[in-house]
């Protein structure tokens, strides 16, 4: 195959459900209507059900799709295994219940490839995206990105949403520092990302709640609060800021407001 400019990883954990569905649906949107080469990688980790025998089969009856299988759960870790090692361009990832319209996923990467962005991710919160989910789900989210707001001052609105792209030899460079391998992933990429001042870009999306979610929300919740107390007092001490390499010229850019999507 030729080399891939766009991989796009695929973590699951316990998906035999969707998997199979998924992929295709994403393969045969990409076959369609994506202008760049690409591969679509699946990264088990450690589920205990048919997950694994399921991605194998998808990766040896097409060529596009790639296996990965880890013994441990994290959707963090399996992102971080899969960008680091990718050949890509382009790295970026969305969930396996495809919640996020992927009309979306061609602006989130031709932002990175037309070199004016390093990260770019989509909104759920960001003028001119749609969103069905369950008022509570609806509360959580804009309670936590208030918090970072308050914390961080940051310019990006969604923290959480699971469809996010990155020029892979940034993610190369940002990916050693992040210290959560769970679902604070996303966060901590945006916040050292925006303290390293790169360009993010924000895509509003159209976004449909998957009711059957492994999303654990008071657990998860509890280690969104240690994860953005830890990473406040790691920047307050001055950590967190990409090292340049000798002969090198450090990636990270003027500080920029994140752009969004006109609709």
């Amino acid at each position: 195959m030729q080399k891939p400019r766009v991989e796009i990883v695929i973590p699951g954990y316990n998906e035999q459900a969707v998997l199979e569905k998924s992929v295709l649906a994403l393969r045969e949107f990409l076959v369609a209507n994506f202008p760049y080469s690409w591969q679509i990688t699946i990264a088990d980790n450690a589920s205990l059900d048919h997950t694994w025998e399921i991605t194998q089969y998808l990766q040896e009856t097409y060529p596009e799709v790639k296996a990965i299988h880890l013994d441990r759960k994290g959707r963090g870790r399996a992102l971080r295994q899969a960008w680091m090692s990718s050949d890509a361009e382009v790295v970026s990832y969305m969930d396996v219940d495809l919640s996020t319209g992927l009309e979306s996923f061609w602006p989130l990467v031709d932002s990175i490839i037309s070199g004016e962005y390093e990260v770019a991710t989509g909104s759920r919160l960001a003028k001119g995206a749609k969103v069905t989910r369950q008022w509570k789900r609806e509360l959580t989210s804009r309670g936590y990105n208030l918090l970072i707001k308050l914390l961080f001052f940051h310019n990006f609105s969604d923290a959480q949403c699971g469809f996010k792209a990155c020029r892979a030899e940034t993610a190369r460079q940002l990916l050693p520092m992040i210290e959560n391998y769970e679902w604070f992933f996303d966060t901590e990429l945006l916040l050292l990302a925006e303290h390293n001042h790169l360009p993010i870009f924000e895509v509003p999306v159209r976004w449909v709640e998957d009711l059957d979610s492994r999303v654990k929300i008071v657990k998860t919740a509890l280690e969104d609060l240690k994860g953005l107390w830890r990473v406040r007092k790691e920047f307050w001490r001055g950590e967190g800021r990409l090292v340049q390499s000798k002969g090198q010229e450090q990636v990270a850019a003027q500080p920029s407001e994140p752009k969004a999507l006109a609709n």
